[in-house]
């Protein structure tokens, strides 16, 4: 049979899933230049949270950290994670941000730019396709794998064919929370390959435990490329090793190219940089303990360990399973959303609220709110009507779907702003990083340039007061929506909604983590 391509995720999915993201630049240009020389079709090395936790938890710019990687690993292409047009954000920004963002992406270093939509719905992909073929980079289009009585493997085969209509170079079955079966995997990827001659790219995480079976009938129908991670970062909510990839293509008599004493090498390194991780508190064990009920929950598994760590905070940890029983019903009201972000955080959220408070939909975040209106894309399937109605009822000012064509440019508005509290003209990059999380990205340079400032200025200088500037985006941030029935109010954040909310007179805090 033909070769079988492997790309490697563990400097961006491996560090996501098991390290929230947190791995230090040092420990990522480590492992980027020892992964370089192992022969992989491929390295996924950013995108998804990766750009917003450079600025936010590491201090780090997330560009500079691209432009680095890139010089750690020339021998291997380099492929990131959009969200289409959310980006590498939680909402839709306008095609002039997006261009750029693609363009800046591709000139420092990226090859393979994966986009999905959390809705796969084509009118938010196909923006960030053309500005990718624009620009020279490989569009693998991907799809967000669910189960649900709507998405059959028909369904994702019309959506290659969508895909492969509007220009896409590849595909990837991208699921998420690792809920395909070894049965489906095969049906799914003969499916594929039989409406559409693009390579095929499997993408499954191991929270389930069948991926190494998953994997394997995927080889035996065909794939063209499959993921994983080098071993220490490999297993539970994160992804099957390569060296048991390795043993899959085996077994199916699929070739492969790696370089062993290479891989071996880097097993080496990331295993010393693992047992920093875990002396440092950094890596939960319960994020490589497998979860076969996530099959019936289809909750991706780092959204599962960070629910149970809030409700633990809350006193509230009896109350996980039925939180986990009220996903699939949200899910359902919601005409069967695939759980990814930002829409896992948002029926998260909803779910959890529903379970404390006793009463369904009694508190609605905004998030909700803007979905059953359409703001978020297509529904997959119909929604409940009669919860439609409910939270509809809560909106006070309804609003219209805008195309992503009608967003309003706010590029320039952004630099100006940036320049006003920088005291110096922005690059390029730095105004599209502000533009898509402003909060993180002016708090990251204030601290870098401005901290610096201020201390370098005689002593009794004092600095004026900074004025209070708001970010220009496309629509409003995604902040929860304080409720009049239930106080206190909750609040937001880039990444990470948080509510104060009061049940039976006790107080809990619950913050739903990307």
């Amino acid at each position: 049979m033909k070769k079988l391509g492997i790309q490697d995720l563990t400097v961006r999915d491996g560090n996501q899933s098991i390290l929230a993201t947190r791995m230090t630049r040092q420990h990522i240009m480590e492992l980027a230049a020892v992964l370089d020389k192992v022969g992989f079709y491929s390295m996924e090395v950013w995108g998804g949270a990766t750009f917003d936790s450079a600025y936010r938890f590491l201090k780090e710019s997330s560009w500079e950290i691209l432009r680095d990687i890139r010089k750690a690993a020339p021998n291997t292409k380099l492929s990131m994670l959009l969200r289409g047009q959310n980006i590498v954000g939680y909402q839709h920004y306008d095609n002039d941000i997006l261009e750029r963002f693609i363009r800046l992406t591709i000139e420092n270093g990226i090859d393979i730019i994966r986009i999905f939509d959390a809705l796969n719905d084509p009118t938010n992909v196909r923006n960030s396709i053309a500005f990718t073929k624009k620009h020279g980079g490989h569009v693998q289009a991907a799809i967000a794998y669910t189960v649900s009585p709507v998405h059959s493997n028909e369904y994702y085969a019309d959506l290659v064919k969508m895909y492969e209509s509007m220009g896409a170079d590849s595909i990837c079955i991208k699921d998420m929370s690792g809920i395909i079966t070894p049965k489906n995997a095969y049906e799914l990827v003969s499916a594929i390959k039989e409406s559409s001659d693009l390579p095929l790219n499997l993408h499954s995480h191991t929270t389930a435990n069948a991926t190494a079976l998953v994997m394997e009938q995927a080889m035996k129908a065909g794939v063209d490329i499959v993921d994983g991670c080098i071993s220490p970062f490999s297993g539970g909510t994160s992804h099957l090793a390569v060296e048991t990839l390795l043993e899959a293509a085996k077994l199916t008599d699929r070739e492969t190219d790696l370089d062993l004493d290479a891989l071996s090498d880097a097993y080496d390194l990331a295993d010393s940089i693992v047992n920093y991780y875990i002396e440092s508190g950094d890596l939960r064990t319960r994020s490589l303990i497998p979860n076969p009920k996530i099959l019936t929950y289809q909750v991706p598994g780092g959204m599962l360990s960070n629910l149970l760590s809030q409700l633990e905070q809350q006193g509230a940890a009896d109350r996980i399973t039925d939180v986990l029983k009220e996903i699939p019903n949200v899910r359902k009201d919601m005409g069967y959303p695939p759980l990814v972000t930002p829409l896992s955080q948002m029926v998260g959220t909803q779910a959890v609220l529903n379970v404390l408070f006793g009463e369904r939909y009694k508190m609605v975040p905004t998030e909700i709110k803007n979905y059953v209106q359409g703001l978020y894309g297509k529904f997959p399937a119909e929604p409940d009507l009669d919860i439609v109605e409910k939270v509809m009822a809560q909106i006070p000012d309804k609003k219209t779907p805008v195309p992503p064509e009608d967003l309003p440019y706010v590029y320039e508005d952004n630099k100006k702003i940036m320049t006003e509290f920088l005291g110096r003209e922005p690059e390029e990059e730095e105004v599209v990083a502000y533009s898509i999380f402003p909060g993180p990205v002016r708090t990251y340079y204030e601290e870098k340039e401005l901290g610096k400032k201020a201390n370098d200025a005689p002593a009794k200088q004092e600095s004026a007061p900074a004025k209070s500037t708001a970010p220009v985006t496309n629509n409003p941030a995604p902040v929860a929506n304080p409720s009049t029935t239930s106080a206190p109010a909750s609040v937001a954040y880039d990444a990470d909604v948080a509510y104060d909310v009061v049940v039976d007179g006790t107080a809990y805090r619950l913050t739903i983590l990307s």
